[in-house]
């Protein structure tokens, strides 16, 4: 085994276990335990680049961390910037996958979108992430670094609300993903209230029960983009395994407010009779609806709602007394739908059916 496999990876650690470890290191060595909480406050909260970086340490005490830990980092193989602000970074990992990272500024708000796998085995018609395939799972520093990664620019990126609507479902990464949710939420790790912390799901029903036993009050969203099992079946292949009756029974013993997603698709979703089918679920759970503009750029020959249609939905469904938003589209200069600009770099896989991979792991 080399030196650098020994290595302990802090940053793949909730701050709680990194403190233990960091203690017992200090103890090892003779170092005075407060040590430990500084370099736990230089992990996230006051990131730094490296160990040499610590310089409120001794230089003996940074050699001797470097032997024993590591703090890995993503390059930024490409960022694009929309002339609304949206930034797109496109991170390149170890083993040469890619991942995407959103950054999205909305008057005092900056919300982060990450991804919590390489590539997504769940085929949705619709996605460009889902056209790419699936490579494997994000491991935990992987998906919390992609925040970490923007407090360590030269301009810092101030973050103030995280969804877990990038590439794949991290519902299927719930190994990994249960472990960011602390990194995120912990006053030692990234500090974010739990109710700006929002996890985005296909309706992965071990994952659901999951997140709703968590203490934390975090936002659960469904990917629902269709009112009826035929639809969604033909939108969604996960479907045939999470069928939408059993989803919104997930929805309405999840005891926090539960947000619909809804992608806005031309001639296939868009009906009167589509948006009284859906309000008839979201009532069921009290859900609120957020419908989504198609992106051009992860249409996948489909086309976007007109206004008329998307006006007739949001009617409809006020109709019905169901809570609807129109999400804004940002970043339509740029490669910001979801899985576009990985795509475009490094070209597209046969996708894994999603029955049919070994790196899926649910609750």
């Amino acid at each position: 085994m080399s030196e650098l496999a020994k290595r302990t990876n802090l940053l793949d650690l909730p701050p709680a276990g990194a403190e233990e470890v960091l203690r017992s290191f200090m103890e090892q060595i003779g170092a005075p335990l407060y040590r430990a909480r500084q370099v736990l406050r230089r992990l996230w909260v006051n990131p730094a680049r490296s160990f040499d970086d610590m310089t409120e340490l001794p230089a003996d005490l940074r050699s001797k961390l470097a032997e024993r830990f590591e703090l890995p980092r993503l390059e930024v193989a490409v960022e694009q910037k929309s002339t609304d602000g949206t930034r797109k970074f496109l991170y390149r990992l170890h083993d040469k996958e890619a991942i995407e990272t959103v950054a999205i500024p909305d008057g005092d708000r900056m919300t982060i979108c990450i991804s919590s796998q390489a590539g997504c085995a769940l085929q949705c018609a619709f996605c460009a992430t889902g056209a790419m395939g699936f490579t494997r799972n994000l491991a935990v520093h992987e998906i919390a670094c992609q925040v970490r990664e923007l407090k360590l620019l030269a301009d810092p990126i101030r973050v103030t609300n995280i969804v877990f609507m990038g590439m794949g479902e991290p519902l299927m990464n719930w190994k990994a993903v249960e472990h960011v949710l602390t990194i995120l939420n912990d006053l030692d790790g990234l500090g974010i209230g739990a109710r700006h912390i929002t996890v985005s799901t296909v309706g992965v029903l071990p994952g659901i029960v999951a997140l709703g036993e968590r203490p934390e009050q975090f936002r659960l969203a469904i990917s629902i983009h269709a009112p009826t099992d035929a639809l969604r079946r033909e939108l969604m292949p996960i479907n045939v395994k999470y069928p939408l009756a059993d989803v919104i029974a997930a929805a309405k013993v999840f005891d926090r407010r539960v947000t619909f997603e809804y992608v806005m698709l031309g001639g296939v979703n868009d009906a009167v009779e589509h948006a009284m089918e859906l309000a008839r679920l979201a009532r069921e759970c009290k859900a609120f609806v957020n419908l989504i503009p198609l992106h051009p750029g992860g249409a996948r020959g489909f086309s976007p709602s007109t206004p008329d249609r998307m006006k007739a939905f949001v009617r409809e469904l006020k109709r019905q007394n169901v809570e609807v938003a129109i999400r804004k589209s940002r970043g339509m200069d740029i490669s910001a739908a979801c899985g576009q600009l990985r795509v475009e770099r490094l070209g597209r896989r046969s996708p894994a059916r999603p029955d049919k991979h070994g790196d899926v792991q649910v609750a």
